[in-house]
């Protein structure tokens, strides 16, 4: 039996589940489809889209080895997939069409489409569990509703990871050659114009780069992670989160790496690891959340009540916040390093959502989108449920009485401002002692060329915040 692979965000060959179960059943072609529209509609970046297409290059050269080809498509919109697929599959005599599943509203809609259509014209349609190690839905509580609450699905995945545990899928054999008489589309380089210079050489593209950096930050970084990964001067974290977005290597992979280095263990063993698999978990838990609660993927808050809080609709602020001009240097120096790199810091996303969103007191899902516009990991799950967790409007978020103060911050994580000083050169004469606080001593007369005085009083904005959620009787 032929089956057509659908490749998503899966793009390996390593443990991929539809790629692994379709081989083994017959001879395989796989495909893969671009959609312009529909990723400006998701707000998927230039840096992000660049990697995956030229992983996808990577991917169509290691499947050619295997004598599987990959059929390039594009086809704009989400809609116009199940009728494309449908029609290809009957061309290419193939009697199966198979994919991973994915969870976001948008890409649930289009796969039941596809599933129904195959159906339809006879033919064979499976998703597989791939992007998590537990299936959503699979992990409920007494109640038989998805957990809101991080510590307790921690529990029951833990729980269920050991119960049945999980294993690496290999890459399929090498298959007897196939003629596909289908041209594939070029690749327009247009959306990904914009993106950022270096991103490929910072994201080196495909899966064996993906398995370099595992390896390497699990060998020589990972025991010190607990420490090392609030300091955005120091490179303390995995840096993988680009790859685990784009599929190009598997949370399995990830997880099952890290307890080899852990003595088996999820729980203890050295600190730093036991944190950063931690922090794996909690990637999985809000694709649950996703899953269960699917309203957060259609920009909604997870506390529904906090959908009356009374948001400023300043433009000026708002741009400030995203030109990295707020007077708040910790807060401007992680808005340079996303807009120059594709990327932030883990620290320094939380330092800067709380700013936009407690300080400026602005919707968190024009902060959402501004992130997903530039990230080169932007991930609807992780990117929805950070944004929700410093607003305090998600799931087990922060209080909406704990406000960042962002001198304090950066004062603990970025004490000696080198961080500050390579994104914002204006300041690369002020001293230590005022680098968090530049205009700290200074005359109201005194300016410091290129940039600002603070455009907001930390500890008033506090109190105004902290009134407003108060009115809602959250």
């Amino acid at each position: 039996m032929t089956s057509l692979v659908w490749f998503r965000n899966d793009l390996r060959v390593q443990d991929n589940t539809a790629l692994y179960h379709a081989s083994m059943r017959g001879p395989v072609i796989a495909v893969y489809c671009l959609y312009p529209a529909q990723w400006q509609q998701h707000n998927d970046s230039p840096n992000k889209i660049k990697l995956a297409l030229a992983t996808v290059k990577e991917l169509q050269q290691q499947l050619q080895l295997l004598n599987i080809p990959l059929i390039i498509k594009q086809l704009n919109h989400f809609d116009d997939t199940a009728q494309y697929l449908m029609h290809l599959a009957l061309q290419l005599k193939c009697s199966a069409v198979t994919c991973n599943e994915e969870y976001g509203a948008n890409e649930q809609k289009r796969d039941q489409q596809v599933a129904q259509m195959c159906i339809s014209h006879g033919l064979h349609f499976e998703a597989h569990t791939d992007a998590v190690v537990c299936k959503p839905g699979s992990l409920l509580t007494k109640q038989g509703e998805y957990y809101k609450v991080y510590s307790q699905f921690r529990r029951s995945f833990i729980a269920e990871f050991y119960r049945s545990p999980c294993h690496l899928l290999p890459m399929p054999q090498t298959q007897r050659a196939i003629t596909v008489n289908v041209l594939s589309d070029g690749f327009d380089e247009t959306y990904t114009q914009s993106a950022v210079d270096n991103i490929l050489q910072c994201w080196p593209p495909g899966e064996s780069a993906a398995q370099q950096r595992l390896n390497h930050f699990l060998s020589e970084k990972a025991v010190n992670y607990k420490t090392d990964r609030d300091f955005p001067a120091v490179t303390g974290t995995s840096q993988l989160s680009a790859y685990l977005t784009l599929g190009i290597i598997s949370l399995r992979q990830c997880i099952i790496t890290a307890l080899q280095h852990n003595e088996g263990q999820i729980e203890g063993g050295n600190p730093g690891i036991e944190c950063w698999i931690n922090e794996l978990i909690w990637r999985e838990f809000y694709i649950h959340i996703l899953c269960g609660y699917p309203a957060v993927s259609k920009h909604k808050p997870f506390k529904s009540e906090t959908d009356n809080l009374a948001w400023q609709h300043d433009t000026d602020l708002f741009e400030a916040w995203c030109q990295g001009k707020t007077g708040y240097p910790i807060v401007d120096a992680a808005m340079k390093q996303l807009v120059q790199t594709g990327w932030m810091h883990n620290r320094l996303r939380m330092i800067t959502a709380m700013f936009l969103t407690k300080d400026l007191f602005i919707d968190w899902r024009l902060g959402e989108a501004f992130f997903m516009q530039h990230l080169v990991d932007g991930d609807l799950a992780a990117n929805n449920g950070g944004w929700q967790w410093s607003a305090s409007t998600g799931t087990d978020a922060a209080p909406y009485f704990r406000i960042f103060n962002p001198t304090t911050q950066g004062q603990r994580f970025a004490p000696e401002g080198t961080f500050i000083r390579q994104y914002l050169p204006a300041l690369a004469d002020v001293p230590n002692k005022r680098i968090h606080e530049p205009y700290k001593g200074l005359s109201a007369e005194e300016v410091i060329p290129d940039y600002p005085r603070p455009i907001v009083d930390h500890s008033v904005a506090r109190v105004q915040t902290i009134a407003a959620f108060k009115e809602l009787g959250t």
